[in-house]
């Protein structure tokens, strides 16, 4: 294995007459301090570990120098070579027990990255080279060296001139989250270098920040970032894993994101993240530590599974040949594992301390919870997080279900995290297509979903609020088709979710009726007001703010091309949706009442409404609510946010105060018209939203004045300070409750 050539004699003898000192055991990885590399790796299952010098050969070839790794300390073999220079290629072969049925499987014929890699370079090829048994006959063992066919690990330089660079740390009710795909988000902008397109340095040019920046988004939520893997099987389809839930690199950004290579990817990275933060856009990584893309017992070997499998993965009772599985990818961590605790805990600080960025997304985050088989909020992981002084500190964000028994947590979750709101989602996407949820459901939701965090001690910013995200339809798509059409994917229309609550407003797909065409912009405007001036944290999927189209595919996973890349040649209808987008978000983030730090003071059921009068739900004739109506379908319905009636001080104690609201909603398909209430909820509003008036009218409505909303829309009226009861002496927090 140390060399392959007469050719390439010379060099493997140079490097292998390297001095070899014992090093430490910590840190993990491969560590540069400037004279040379410590190298540790833990394995409790290893009889030996040899580390493998990856370099060019003369003849185009890759030459590897073996150095048995001579010190072993708990567990962590480990070595330090002097004298190794950042840009080092290396890897491991691990020598230990085959023996799958009792859980091992070492196997020395492959070469394994480094858990702690904080480069790699190159994918893996659709090669039987990379599994340890035989496609033809599973039963027998493959030693066929993978070298040729799989990642290489690099050793990097960790020094890079941040100069002033400080964290924005954007409080949870003042931020706006885009979530993108650094690929998807910047591959056809005409206005970035082509040579930069698709790359962690367009994320970071002026082009995107600008439009970041003039949509009002102060958080970039990132798709994965982390290395993953090109599955072998979809290599097969002429398919690639696009959307990136596929790591096999914890602490490595994804190489194919980068221009340079060879351990560039990481200065690159860290240059994205230091202009964001100019530009005060907080960096948030959606990550994936639930699973690995090692997959099943039929995956390939890459790393955890050679170095120690026992240790890294959850294998089923009672039959340790297979692993468990409740993130529907083949296997699932072992969460009450120590050094798998530990691993993600070093990736997590890893990324704060050195990459600089301000939070986490938690793919399939029940999973990290479970450290038996059950969820539990009580478990390790939760525990060490909790006590953690650097993670405890950034955001925190869950996807709170996975694939397993029980899986679905939504509003479980401990007092430090947020989580994707799923319940929001189906509501608000019911009640927009006409197929409400009761009024309390639906008030609920726009209130912060107090029924699902206050019994935790939590806030309306632990509601995550979203209507699409990178899983499913696009917003575009949702009012566009009432079926996936994910033919492209290649799986015989089997994969994606067939109830996806959406309605096509009449025709499946493209049209050129004019008013379906009206329809569906309207419902885009619906959608996108209801969703950021509800109370909790709004997100937004990259491209709906530009109308984006999958062409109606819901599970886009594995379409790296124009089917998911955001397309930045926009049509009339287009630019009109993006500046209205822009508007609304302004009007979020000029008006506190929208970002509410503390629930109402109401039940969740009745939409925080209660005598402390700062909200109020009201029937579209203007009168009070009856108790009945609460459990009453409703299409039509009127809130009012008593902008005097703030419960909470600012940073400095004083107490805010803001602009009345009324939010007028229409989901019927026939106009309504809607009683302002009377002069003791305000004497005059005016028009700040209309969804379907193609001119908003500037002018007063007075109180107790019919104003008409169309079909399927929503009016937003404001009562200015200056003009409010307040001003003749009548407490605003006094009205009418």
């Amino acid at each position: 294995m140390s060399t392959t050539t007469d050719d390439t004699t010379h060099e493997t003898t140079r490097k292998a007459a390297m001095e070899i000192w014992p090093g430490s055991a910590y840190p993990l990885g491969a560590s540069y301090d400037g004279s040379g590399v410590n190298f540790a790796l833990f394995s409790e299952v290893a009889e030996r570990v040899d580390l493998c010098l990856i370099d060019d050969g003369l003849d185009g070839t890759l030459v590897e120098t073996v150095i048995t790794m001579p010190e072993v300390d708990h567990f962590v073999w480990h070595c330090y070579l002097p004298g190794l220079q950042p840009g080092q290629r290396y890897g491991y072969r691990v020598h230990g027990p085959y023996d799958p049925a009792a859980g091992h499987r070492c196997d020395p014929s492959k070469l394994l990255l480094d858990p702690y890699a904080k480069a790699i370079e190159g994918q893996v090829r659709n090669d039987q080279a990379l599994f340890s048994y035989d496609f033809n006959d599973p039963g027998v063992r493959n030693t066929e060296d993978s070298l040729p066919s799989t990642m290489l690990s690099v050793v990097i330089n960790p020094y890079f001139d941040w100069g002033h660079d400080r964290p924005p740390r954007h409080e949870y009710h003042d931020t706006v989250i885009y979530e993108a795909h650094v690929k998807g988000l910047t591959m056809t902008h005409p206005d970035l270098p082509e040579e930069i397109r698709g790359t962690y340095a367009a994320i970071g040019h002026p082009v995107i920040i600008d439009h970041l920046k003039s949509l009002g988004i102060n958080a970039i939520e990132l798709m994965p970032v982390h290395q993953f893997v090109q599955d072998t099987s979809l290599q097969a389809k002429g398919l690639t894993n696009y959307w990136g839930y596929n790591t096999i690199g914890f602490l490595a950004p994804h190489n194919a994101y980068a221009q340079g290579q060879r351990g560039q990817q990481v200065a690159e990275f860290k240059a994205m993240v230091k202009a964001l933060h100019e530009a005060d856009i907080e960096v948030i990584l959606d990550v994936v530590y639930n699973h690995t893309a090692e997959g099943n017992e039929f995956g390939p070997t890459l790393c955890f599974r050679g170095i120690d499998n026992a240790s890294y993965y959850r294998l089923v009772d009672n039959a340790k040949q297979h692993y468990y599985d409740t993130t529907g990818t083949g296997n699932s961590l072992l969460m009450r594992n120590p050094h798998v605790l530990q691993l993600i805990m070093d990736s997590l600080r890893y990324w704060v301390t050195e990459m600089h960025v301000d939070g986490f997304r938690f793919d399939l985050a029940a999973t990290l919870a479970r450290q038996f088989h059950e969820v539990d909020k009580l478990s390790a992981f939760f525990d060490i997080i909790q006590q953690d002084p650097v993670i405890s500190q950034v955001k925190l964000i869950a996807e709170p279900w996975d694939v397993g028994d029980g899986g679905y947590q939504v509003g479980n979750f401990p007092p430090l995290w947020t989580e994707w709101n799923g319940k929001y989602r189906d509501t608000v996407r019911d009640y927009w297509r006409g197929v409400p949820a009761t009024l309390g459901e639906f008030a609920s939701r726009i209130s912060g979903s107090s029924d699902l965090y206050e019994h935790s001690g939590r806030k309306p910013i632990a509601s995550i609020n979203f209507i699409t995200a990178h899983d499913g339809f696009t917003l575009r798509d949702l009012v566009s088709y009432n079926e996936k059409h994910n033919a492209a994917n290649l799986e015989g229309g089997l994969d994606g979710e067939n109830h996806n609550r959406s309605w096509n407003c009449g025709v499946e797909g493209p049209t050129d009726d004019p008013e379906i065409r009206a329809l569906r912009l309207r419902q885009l405007r619906n959608f996108l007001t209801t969703l950021l001036l509800s109370q909790g944290v709004p997100m937004i999927s990259h491209g709906d703010e530009l109308g984006r189209t999958q062409g109606g595919n819901n599970n886009a996973y594995c379409q790296d091309n124009e089917i998911s890349w955001v397309d930045w040649d926009l049509g009339e209808d287009q630019r009109e949706l993006l500046e209205f987008t822009k508007a609304v978000v302004r009007l979020r983030r000029s008006h506190p009442v929208f970002r509410r730090r503390r629930f109402f003071a109401g039940s969740a059921d009745h939409g925080g409404q209660s005598t402390m009068g700062d909200i109020y739900w009201l029937r579209p004739s203007g009168e009070a609510m009856a108790e009945g109506d609460w459990s009453n379908d409703a299409l039509k319905v009127m809130v009012w946010l008593n902008g005097g009636a703030i419960h909470e001080p600012d940073t400095r104690g004083q107490m805010i105060t803001d602009d009345d609201f009324l939010i007028l909603f229409n989901a019927d398909d026939d106009e309504s018209v809607f009683t302002i209430p009377t002069s003791e909820w305000g004497e005059r509003w005016l028009v700040e939203i209309d969804t379907h008036a193609e001119v908003v009218d500037p002018g007063w409505h007075e109180a107790g004045a019919p104003i008409t909303v169309g079909p399927r829309s929503v009016v937003v009226l404001r009562s200015p300070l200056e003009d409010t009861p307040a001003a003749t002496g009548v407490a605003q927090s006094e009205r009418k409750a």
